[in-house]
């Protein structure tokens, strides 16, 4: 295996250890990783960007039951709760609508606003891919920070089933059937959890405020012909979760929301319930021509967000968006899939509708193209896009990144680009006591990175350290108090400045105890010179795995380290205040009974820290969970 595949498996592998007989079936052994990072899928040993892979093996020996709590051991990202259903999601001290969320390649942002992670789950995922940088080219608009995409399982060659159930602060279950041959297969998912959270308020004797939710996930793919390969991928999820209201009140002659005269108005215990369905799907032709040479693949995708509450202050909404896109690649030295120099054309056709603006659509169309190359030790990549959009100016972004192998233990990795963000919806037209502004400008933003990887004692240890810089234009901000034009959001003049540095890191101390480190500094700016909110300046993550039994057991430790970070309390005076520095540990565990059957073990909060990501909301104390795995 080439060295540079051998450190990119590692470091994508953070906490998996060796050896236990049910852990090798989840994962791809001494196979090279591709990701979708391109027009076409990328070899991650020859990828210029800073990027992190979780895999099915690390989310079960690390105990992650949802998405969120997955991502937040992943440098450059950033994640603040209010509760345990709303989770924004932040990367380089971007806004949350600057990442673009995906499961299979088809975004979840329904309706063109942005995704709020919620009770989102591990079970039936085969990895999480997260792609850091300006990503427009390939993902068009809401990519500009980067990119999550989260692969499920596609199923192994053969006939597969198996399960997993735990109980703890409620209860999880999840199974799944496969059939794979030469020609295609068809994977079958379910996953069921009642997490019977807590309260949010933290009111004494208040009622908790959990997640139930189910999931089905469908997929299958089958080769008509040597040529010609059909496929199609469907997830539904149905949710139901419990929030507490926020204090306060509109005004209608002031024309504006009277916040709570402090902390303990400020968010009131409450039965307040939301029910969220998520539909998303595609389906897709590949075909090939001239011995593979030449490539096309035709895709329709779409993804609905059902959002309703049982209260009627709140605004229900139902988002849509379907997207037309069509694929052509050429290697110029051989087949696309084989190819050291291939180019791409893509045309991109999208809609976006939302409930709230009824008959206000939108509606874009993409061109982009791409050329990836390889020379001996070099790779590059690089891409241009142009949206022609219905509602806002046309956009012009751009990408381009290498990957250059030193020596046999040290990559040198580069990328640059440009993104955009259009005005969301609420941010244009309103709603629920906001006056939206039709004169917004889309966001850009415009960055950088640069980074080195090193492997050292014979591959055992790999680092990667990684230095980025990014500058956002016209940075869209609310206001509780209307501003000149009536409106309650506005671009904010001059350039919004995020820079830091992300260090990943993982040694193999010995045969049975693996070591892991992340880090990420941040300084993230408004254009005044004033501190980003919910933007932690140091997040430190420390990991250990501990093989015992002979292999059949494995012990997890999982340390979270936040510092510096600044939140607007939304009562008394309205400051803005530091939130306490925290650390947080984890612990899981796991023994093999069997070959197919596994006991599973986790506690989080192992403390029972009390801390805070947002002022005003409680966070979860400790919680325990135990269970059983089974495949065969």
């Amino acid at each position: 295996m080439p060295s540079q595949t051998r450190i990119s498996l590692l470091l994508s592998a953070a906490l998996v250890l060796p050896g236990a007989a049910f852990a090798q079936d989840d994962v791809t052994t001494l196979q090279e990783v591709i990701l979708s990072g391109g027009l076409t899928p990328v070899a991650e040993a020859g990828y210029g960007r800073a990027h992190t892979v979780i895999d099915a093996a690390e989310i079960a020996a690390r105990g992650f039951a949802t998405v969120q709590d997955a991502l937040r051991a992943v440098p450059g990202l950033s994640l603040s709760s209010s509760g345990k259903s709303l989770t924004a999601l932040r990367m380089r001290g971007s806004e949350t609508s600057h990442v673009l969320v995906l499961v299979d390649g088809v975004k979840l942002a329904a309706g063109g606003d942005e995704y709020t992670l919620s009770g989102l789950e591990t079970a039936n995922i085969e990895r999480i891919e997260v792609l850091r940088g300006p990503q427009s080219v390939y993902f068009g608009s809401n990519a500009s920070a980067g990119v999550v995409n989260i692969i499920t399982r596609k199923g192994e060659e053969g006939l597969h089933y198996g399960g997993a159930v735990e109980a703890g602060n409620g209860w999880g279950a999840s199974a799944f059937v496969s059939q794979r041959g030469a020609q295609g297969g068809l994977f079958l998912g379910l996953a069921a959890r009642d997490d019977r959270g807590f309260d949010v308020s933290d009111d004494a004797g208040g009622d908790k405020d959990g997640i139930d939710r189910r999931t089905l996930t469908f997929s299958g793919d089958y080769a008509l012909s040597e040529d010609l390969t059909v496929g199609f991928a469907v997830r539904r999820s149905d949710e139901t979760y419990g929030f507490d209201a926020t204090g306060g009140y509109w005004d209608p002659v002031l024309n504006m929301w009277i916040d709570p005269a402090d902390e303990a108005g400020y968010l009131v215990d409450s039965n307040d319930t939301s029910d969220r369905k998520e539909t998303s799907g595609l389906v897709f032709a590949e075909y090939a021509m001239l011995e593979g040479r030449l490539t096309h693949r035709l895709s329709w995708q779409q993804s609905k967000l059902d959002q309703r509450f049982n209260n009627p202050m709140n605004s229900n909404s139902i988002g849509h968006s379907e997207a037309l896109k069509y694929r052509a690649s050429f290697g110029l030295d051989g087949a696309v899939d084989g190819a050291d120099h291939v180019i791409s054309l893509m045309i991109d056709r999208q809609r976006d509708t939302n409930t709230l603006q009824p008959g206000l659509d939108r509606e874009s169309t993409s061109y982009a193209a791409e050329y990836r190359g390889r020379f001996d030790a070099l790779s590059v990549q690089g891409g241009l896009r142009h949206d022609d959009n219905s509602v806002f100016p046309s956009a012009n972004t751009w990408t381009a990144a290498l990957s250059y192998d030193l020596n046999e233990s040290l990559r040198l990795h580069v990328s640059a680009g440009k993104g955009v963000v259009n005005p969301a919806y609420a941010e244009l037209y309103g709603g629920f006591g906001q006056v939206g502004n039709l004169g917004l400008n889309p966001e850009v933003n415009r960055g950088y990175d640069l980074g080195i990887e090193a492997s050292f004692l014979d591959g055992r240890a790999v680092a990667d350290l990684t230095y980025f810089n990014e500058r956002l234009q016209d940075e869209i901000t609310w206001t509780g108090v209307p501003g000149p034009d009536g409106s309650n959001y506005f671009n904010q003049t001059g350039r919004s400045t995020r820079e830091g540095v992300e260090l990943s890191g993982r040694f193999e101390a010995t045969e049975t105890l693996a070591l892991g480190l992340s880090y990420t500094y941040l300084d993230a700016r408004n254009p005044d010179a004033s501190r980003e909110l919910r933007r932690p300046r140091h997040e430190l993550g420390l990991t250990a795995g501990l093989q015992t039994f002979g292999g059949r057991g494995n012990l997890g430790l999982d340390l979270r380290y936040v510092a510096g970070n600044w939140d607007t309390q939304y009562y008394g005076a309205y400051a803005t205040a530091k939130l306490p520095d925290y650390w947080l540990a984890n612990v899981s565990a796991s023994y093999d009974v069997t070959d197919t059957l596994r006991l599973t073990g986790r506690v989080n909060n192992l403390f029972d820290k009390d801390y805070r990501e947002v002022w005003g909301y409680a966070t979860e104390g400790r919680t325990a969970w135990l269970g059983l795995e089974a495949k065969w």
